[in-house]
């Protein structure tokens, strides 16, 4: 399909913030079961670009106007992340399917909103956390739900991330109040919900960016314990003042089977598996480095090719850039969204999903500024009492 031409019947979208957003304009127009994709934005000169790229006919000024549109079905959030609550409130209230980039909300109260608005209204909500469909997951996804793992034993992650010259709210954020990059996979492959948390800040922001949120550390670092689940799971994230280069990660080990995240970005993931029990100490352990295979035969012909090509040309986004877009997980991002729509279902990412693992890190970083102190996260996923 070309330009803005419509696919009779096929869902209406409109993508609203178009820096981050620009990337998911053309996998919804090759997308067999949308019908017409709108894009908005508050930025003119952005709009008319994106727009003029892809040949995009209806082009809105922002949010409100997409939100009084009786003709738009679904929007896509890519907004910045201090919005996000009220405008996927606001979205849902106004009878629209929403997708919304991370996190979902950076308030327990406005999560709880969103899954009790979810729920009575029967709409559509999806989070879209890409590293639940980076290539990687995926194929450590089919090894655990094999049983190839055995019994798992402990999990690690980290979102580490230099933040300088981002735009002004990300400016001296609470880098686990961004956590589910690195802890949605963990819990993803265990099907657990994290139930309490202890959290370390590290390091010093200088007192320009301390004032934002109030917040002092440019690095935090917890242990969360899972509901139903033996394992810790220890998660990193930085934003701020570390010399470190980009990585997303997350590593799991199991008796029988490991999975651990390259240091480098350019490197192959460890596998590694342990033999049997046998005379002496310790058992060998093979460590092999292996190739993941891409999984766009998961897709509608024509969005696969989106796990191999992205749309943001600048190249000083390495999220965006590394594989594909987040490993390839765009296209399947969109798939997924469309498909629960589509199909009158909850999607994988739905606002308990995304509240639960949003609150774990809002959790994590109150246990941090209380010098450690053991948090409870609250659990969205369980339907209240009649």
């Amino acid at each position: 399909m070309g330009g803005d031409a419509k696919k009779s019947g096929g869902l209406r979208v409109a993508v609203v913030g178009l820096q981050f957003g620009a990337e998911f304009v053309p996998i919804y127009q090759a997308h067999p079961d949308v019908g017409q994709v709108v894009v908005a934005d508050l930025d003119e000169d952005q709009l008319a670009t994106v727009g003029d790229r892809f040949g995009v006919e209806r082009r809105m000024s922002g949010l409100e106007e997409v939100l009084a549109s009786s003709d738009v079905d679904a929007v896509h959030l890519v907004t910045p992340v201090t919005l996000h609550g009220e405008q996927t409130i606001a979205a849902l209230e106004a009878g629209k399917h929403v997708a919304c980039t991370i996190p979902a909300a950076l308030d327990t109260e406005v999560l709880r909103r969103i899954v009790e608005l979810e729920r009575a209204t029967g709409l559509t909500y999806m989070m879209m956390e890409t590293a639940v469909y980076t290539r990687e997951f995926l194929y450590v996804q089919d090894l655990v739900n094999s049983g190839a793992f055995g019994r798992l034993a402990f999990a690690r992650a980290a979102h580490l991330q230099d933040m300088e010259g981002w735009p002004g709210y990300w400016q001296g954020f609470p880098p686990l109040a961004h956590i589910t990059h690195a802890l949605a996979p963990v819990l993803a492959l265990t099907g657990a919900t994290a139930r309490s948390v202890h959290s370390f800040g590290s390091g010093r922001l200088p007192e320009d960016k301390r004032r934002v949120y109030g917040n002092p550390y440019p690095v935090e670092t917890s242990i969360f314990q899972l509901h139903d689940v033996d394992i810790a799971v220890e998660v990193t994230r930085s934003m701020f003042e570390m010399a470190r280069s980009y990585t997303e990660s997350f590593c799991l080990y199991g008796d029988r089977l490991g999975f651990e995240w390259p240091q480098l970005e350019e490197e192959r993931p460890l596998l590694f598996e342990m033999a049997p029990l046998a005379a002496g100490r310790g058992r060998p352990i093979e460590a092999r480095r292996i190739e993941v295979p891409d999984r766009a035969d998961l897709l509608p012909e024509p969005i696969r090719k989106f796990t191999r090509s992205f749309v943001y040309e600048s190249g000083d986004h390495l999220s965006f850039v590394q594989g594909g877009g987040h490993s390839g997980s765009h296209p399947h991002l969109v798939h997924e969204f469309v498909s629960a729509v589509t199909e009158g279902r909850p999607s994988r990412i739905d606002a308990a999903t995304a509240a639960n693992w949003t609150a774990a890190g809002l959790a994590a970083h109150q246990s941090a500024m209380s010098d450690g102190e053991a948090v409870e996260v609250p659990r969205f996923d369980l339907q209240p009492a009649n």
